[in-house]
């Protein structure tokens, strides 16, 4: 079973995701709140949250550090990787040991490497028969996730589903890729934004994503909304 400490920290995760499923919610904030929110909860390192657009097409969406999120864009340029793999198949894709990739997953395997990982879980994005994405969780060193952390982690993954969808639309493919296409199209932005305050500010893309969360949550605004106002030239921060 999860420790005492870990289930209340579970809990509390599980309230801030809902938390966030109400009017006009920022669907990069939630999915960002869940890959922060593993890196605590589980014994990982990083983790980071692959979406697919109306296409089909994956694109990285959210992550917990510039490492991460190029080891997600790698598997997205080679088309695979365990992350790609548990989009297709729409099941849980456990990688423990890098080093043990086949020899499609190459690219994969070499960045994972560089970037410092030794081991890899993907969990997929789904409701009902849909998968829609991928979280990855990424480990500095080889093993494999606890049964329990593995469930936890797609419980999570379901709830961040439902808050992207609404599980009325899975009936309405319009508004499917209505929602994916926001989710998407605001992360485009997003790292728009960061350059702007990395370069303005001369900080790390890590640092210039904390200002930006910090000024959208201070101001009681989406972080999309900040992001465009940024790239806009109409915010300041």
């Amino acid at each position: 079973m999860i420790d005492e400490t870990r289930e209340d920290r579970l809990i509390d995760t599980f309230a801030t995701l809902a938390d966030t499923l109400v009017a006009g919610y920022d669907v990069v904030e939630l999915l960002q709140t869940l890959v922060e929110s593993c890196t605590g909860l589980f014994d990982i390192a990083a983790a980071g949250i692959l979406l697919a657009d109306e296409n089909g097409e994956l694109e990285v969406v959210a992550s917990t550090s510039e490492a991460s999120r190029l080891v997600e864009v790698m598997q997205l340029s080679a088309a695979a990787g365990p992350c790609v793999e548990c989009f297709t198949s729409g099941s849980v894709v456990s990688l423990p040991d890098v080093e043990d990739s086949p020899p499609a997953w190459r690219r994969f395997r070499d960045s994972a490497r560089e970037q410092g990982f030794a081991a890899v879980h993907a969990i997929p994005l789904r409701l009902r028969e849909t998968t829609i994405g991928a979280l990855n969780l990424l480990s500095t060193v080889p093993g494999a996730l606890r049964q329990q952390d593995v469930r936890a982690a797609q419980a999570l993954a379901d709830v961040a589903t439902i808050g992207i969808l609404q599980e009325r639309t899975l009936r309405e493919s319009n508004s499917v890729r209505e929602h994916l296409t926001i989710a998407l199209n605001s992360r485009v932005v997003i790292e728009q934004a960061k350059g702007v305050i990395s370069h303005s500010r001369g900080v790390s893309m890590e640092d210039a994503f904390a200002l930006l969360r910090n000024h959208a949550r201070s101001n009681h605004l989406l972080l999309s909304q900040v992001a465009q106002g940024l790239v806009d030239q109409t915010l300041v921060i």
